[in-house]
């Protein structure tokens, strides 16, 4: 099995995807992380000397390379993976894809004092998360199996409720993961 989570910059894919993996017994990857693997250095150098395209270029690569393996893996996604057809076609076709869905608002609870995200340092961040939303939102549906509200729930709350519908839907053998319904982890 493998399950990619897709979703706006703060929606919780690397944590939720910590978490799910660890429940699954599943490695979880980062798929930025395996870009900079691949690239030998940050993206954000990568970036400002190739430019987008080229980002892109790469990021397109290790996304086919990742959901088109044989092993079993939880991946958390760059938040602009899905604005190429190429890698919404190859998550949904290669993985169950969830969309771990936040509203512009909560993102900018979240992220308003979060200075390592360059597309939130401009004037206005709410407005830049809300283009952003605009101009995503669809894309992620598009990519996505499943969408899942993010809201408030605690991280532990999200995960179980990711567990349970995967499990609903017949992808996840109720025997392989343990009942942590009510259960009381923090990260």
């Amino acid at each position: 099995m493998k399950v990619a989570l897709v979703g706006m910059p703060g929606s919780g894919k690397s944590t939720v995807g910590a978490q799910l993996a660890r429940q699954l017994g599943v490695p979880c990857l980062d798929s930025d992380a395996e870009i900079e693997k691949q690239l030998g250095e940050s993206i954000r150098s990568f970036f400002d000397r190739e430019g987008e395209a080229a980002f892109r270029a790469v990021e397109a690569s290790v996304i086919r390379e990742l959901v088109g393996g044989d092993r079993e893996i939880v991946l958390a996604t760059g938040g602009g993976a899905v604005l190429r057809e190429e890698n919404r076609r190859a998550l949904h076709d290669g993985a169950i894809v969830l969309y771990l869905r936040s509203s512009p608002d909560e993102l900018f609870r979240r992220l308003r004092y979060d200075t390592k995200r360059p597309l939130l340092q401009v004037r206005d961040p709410l407005k830049k998360l809300r283009e952003l939303y605009a101009q995503r939102d669809p894309l992620y549906r598009e990519a996505a199996h499943y969408v899942m509200e993010t809201g408030r729930p605690s991280v532990h709350a999200l995960v179980n409720m990711v567990l349970m519908q995967l499990e609903l839907a017949g992808l996840v053998s109720p025997d392989r993961v343990a009942a942590t319904v009510g259960a009381e982890k923090r990260l």
